[in-house]
């Protein structure tokens, strides 16, 4: 036996090569046409979709975290209040003219719309210039709510 006479086992089996022609065709099996036919394609994640659609910035769609007062007018203060009562937001969602929001007192401030012709109190209610003038003006007293001071970093003096 002469070395030209062995045989292999196993056949030789090449791999496939995809984009080189050949046997495949001319689309080197890879369809017709589009993104996924090209080379170096890369489809585009879904999530990207989504966060191109977000804003970058704070912008139109950004709504404030500041809470807005509930505007309530002297007109429906002297309707509802007797002389010499306490106007609060406590009282005002007792008696039905504000609700809670998310179980909490909101904050009330008090417009000048209307006339108010009855004493009355009014303790923790941001008011407007034209409604303070004609609370006091009625003879009723305002204690505004304490505002909360930023805190400030302490500095150290050094002496020279």
């Amino acid at each position: 036996m002469q070395i030209q006479h062995l045989k292999r086992k196993n056949p030789l089996t090449k791999k496939r090569q995809i984009g080189r022609g050949g046997i495949r065709g001319t689309t080197s099996g890879r369809g017709t046409k589009g993104q996924s036919a090209r080379a170096g394609h890369k489809i585009r994640p879904e999530i990207r979709d989504v966060i191109k659609k977000l804003p970058k910035k704070r912008g139109y769609r950004f709504n404030s975290f500041k809470t807005k007062p509930v505007n309530v007018n002297l007109a429906t203060i002297d309707e509802v209040f007797a002389v010499g009562d306490i106007v609060s937001p406590a009282t005002l969602v007792k008696k039905g003219i504000i609700s809670r929001t998310k179980r909490k007192l909101p904050v009330v401030k008090i417009l000048g719309q209307g006339a108010l012709t009855k004493k009355v109190s009014v303790i923790g209610c941001q008011a407007s210039t034209a409604a303070a003038d004609n609370i006091l003006a009625a003879g009723g007293k305002i204690t505004l709510p304490a505002k909360r001071e930023p805190i400030k970093k302490k500095t150290t003096v050094t002496a020279a």
